[in-house]
């Protein structure tokens, strides 16, 4: 059962690095509750719920805190591993000189995400991973 200030994750399912990073969010939560991870490739998702659209949710990584405010890129992970107990793994990338570099290298990444799984073979079980 998730705790009432649990903090939910939005993952792109089709991406195989997205999902492992949900998949490890969720092996460090050990059962908290503290982290809900959602597929925003499910059937039936709907993140007009949470007041955004598909392409949004798309571009990057979204959370959702407790009390409905949006985070997107590096904070999330920020927020995550400090909610989880790791934010000492985060730390570094809030440092004045680190943050923007930090956050250009996960924009990057995002927006090439499928790219970078096409570059391994089997990272994906279905044809959602082809370049977009």
């Amino acid at each position: 059962m998730a705790a009432w200030n649990a903090f939910r994750v939005l993952v792109d399912g089709s991406c195989a690095f997205c999902r492992s990073q949900g998949e490890l969010l969720r092996w460090l939560d050990a059962g908290r509750g503290k982290i809900l991870i959602e597929d925003i490739t499910a059937p039936g998702f709907d993140p007009g719920r949470y007041g955004l659209s598909q392409d949004q949710v798309m571009k990057e990584i979204h959370g959702v805190t407790w009390d409905g405010r949006i985070l997107r890129g590096m904070d999330v992970f920020r927020k995550a591993y400090d909610m989880l107990g790791f934010g000492l793994l985060t730390a570094p990338t809030n440092w004045p000189f680190v943050r923007p570099l930090a956050d250009l290298a996960y924009s990057l990444f995002s927006r090439n995400r499928h790219w970078f799984n096409s570059l391994f073979p089997g990272a994906c079980s279905s044809r959602s991973c082809q370049l977009r």
